[in-house]
């Protein structure tokens, strides 16, 4: 164990040195990703399209080629699934991840090539644990093994070659052998389609390893370990598991789940570290435990832009690049990537808290939002406010949506939200009327809107029947993985179908 943490310690020693420069010169190190991207992409169908050979520099490149969306990219990504190399990126690309978006029916194709496992997600994950035992240097996290709960894989019906699968299904698949071998459950069972059976299945297997760390999203992973629970009659994940130290999240908020996860993991030195990644890429990591705000990773093989909201729907968006993004503003974030993807808008907002080093936290996405009224409430203003609301009345959310109710010709609008509560409020409409008045502090813009109701009536609170959530997403085949509820929606197409199932 000794000699395998020295061998550890001086890749890392490496590394943080890498990591030091990248924050102290972001716009070089940036620069430099981007006409590395350039330069691999000159002969690909998109290269020659947009004469990638004579771009020599930034402001070219933005000017050339523009802002795009997966519509824009899908006809181009239809023929790397079939085969065809060079198309978006050089060579064959052989693995694509299926997106879960959040609910939607569409299925989106994301192309990952050889070059974002390598250079991007894998070392991401290595970078993870650098910083962590960086921040945590008597850590024992490496005396034991990481649990993860994994997605599906199946190959594409357009081309046998072509591997289709959520991220983390292709990252199991491509993941060294050691990393393999300090991580439960093994790839057989963590590829288990069917989230019922796969919990089961680790259930048996994990309760008997010395687990140190747990990877995943937060809504996931808690349903598994509260089974896990369940399954051997404990009551913590300590009399399981009294390594434990550290849980590395993503993919939702950690904010509603905290307080549940101390309950089950009551330990004042476990660590939580947050992380940013995507289908399209591995983009930020907590640097600094107990502060808040992810590092900004430069040198993944990915290019940023960030575009102002206001910006958002004109017909050529100003873009900034990381040495003019100020802190407090809300981002639209573009990427061009090591798969192909190129300023394509990943539909999160982000919002820098830092520069120098360039710190963010993830604000939103650019379609859940609510904004029918003109209040602009971003999903970081709902989660501060449930998390305020919470520790006023003593309750736990489990999962929520919000939604419009729009004017009609004698009532003002307001907003309804559908709460699934793991520990109910004494009393649900003062819930609301909290709620309701740590958003206005939060948001001036729905603040003015509520002004003596002048728009707005204030909120209303529809309390969900327990497992809501899961059941919604079970009858959509979207149970499990990387997928997720919407939280704001600007129209009702989310919130109605939750709201008929409620009844039942």
């Amino acid at each position: 164990m000794a000699f395998f943490n020295s061998i550890i310690s001086w890749f890392n020693i490496k590394r943080l040195s890498q990591l030091e420069e990248m924050q102290i010169n972001p716009e070089t190190v940036q620069e430099s990703e981007l006409f590395k991207l350039i330069k691999r992409a000159e002969d690909t169908v998109w290269g020659r399209r947009f004469r990638f050979h004579s771009i020599r520099t930034i402001q070219e490149f933005q000017q050339r080629v523009p802002v795009s969306t997966y519509d824009d990219l899908k006809v181009y990504i239809e023929r790397m699934i079939k085969g065809e190399p060079d198309v978006l990126w050089r060579g064959e690309v052989r693995w694509f991840a299926k997106s879960s978006g959040t609910t939607s029916d569409k299925s989106k194709f994301i192309p990952v090539s050889t070059e974002a496992i390598e250079d991007c997600h894998l070392r991401a994950a290595k970078d993870v644990f650098t910083i962590y035992t960086t921040n945590v240097p008597e850590s024992q996290i490496y005396s034991g093994k990481t649990l993860t709960l994994g997605g599906s894989s199946e190959v594409s019906k357009l081309n046998g070659k072509s591997q289709v699968g959520d991220l983390s299904a292709i990252y199991i698949q491509n993941v060294p052998f050691l990393a393999d071998f300090k991580r439960t459950p093994e790839a057989s069972i963590a590829l288990i389609s069917e989230f019922e059976d796969k919990i089961n299945r680790i259930t048996e297997t994990s309760v008997h390893e010395n687990v140190t760390s747990i990877v995943g999203v937060p809504s996931w992973n808690l349903v598994l370990l509260k089974h896990i629970l369940k399954e051997t009659g404990k009551n913590n994940l300590l009399e399981i598991w009294p390594n434990l130290e550290l849980f590395v999240h993503g993919g939702v908020s950690f904010g509603p789940y905290k307080e549940q996860y101390e309950k089950i993991i009551p330990k004042e030195s476990m660590n939580y570290m947050e992380t940013y990644n995507a289908s399209e890429g591995f983009f930020a990591i907590q640097n600094v435990l107990k502060e808040p705000g992810m590092l900004l990773m430069m040198d993944y093989g990915i290019f940023y832009e960030f575009i102002p909201m206001d910006e958002l729907e004109k017909e050529h968006p100003k873009a900034l690049t990381i040495g003019e993004v100020e802190t407090g503003v809300n981002y639209a974030l573009a990427i061009s990537t090591n798969s192909g993807l190129w300023r394509y808008l990943i539909g999160d907002t982000v919002k820098f808290i830092s520069t120098y080093p360039h710190k963010i936290i993830i604000s939103g996405r650019t379609k859940h939002y609510i904004n029918v009224f003109g209040e602009e409430l971003m999903i970081d203003n709902a989660e501060k406010a449930l998390k305020a609301t919470c520790a006023k009345t003593n309750a736990l959310v489990s999962e929520y949506t919000a939604a419009p109710v729009y004017m009609g010709d004698n009532s003002k609008g307001r907003h309804q939200w559908l709460v699934e509560f793991e520990q109910l409020p004494e009393d649900p409409e003062d819930f609301a009327e909290i709620l309701d008045k740590e958003l206005q502090q939060l948001n001036s813009d729905y603040e003015a809107k509520r002004h003596k109701n002048l728009t707005l009536n204030r909120l209303e609170l529809i309390v969900a029947r327990k497992s809501l959530f899961m059941d919604w997403l079970k009858l959509r085949g979207k149970l499990g993985g990387q997928n997720k509820v919407p939280r704001l929606s600007n129209s009702r197409e989310y919130i109605e179908p939750l709201l008929e199932l409620n009844q039942k």
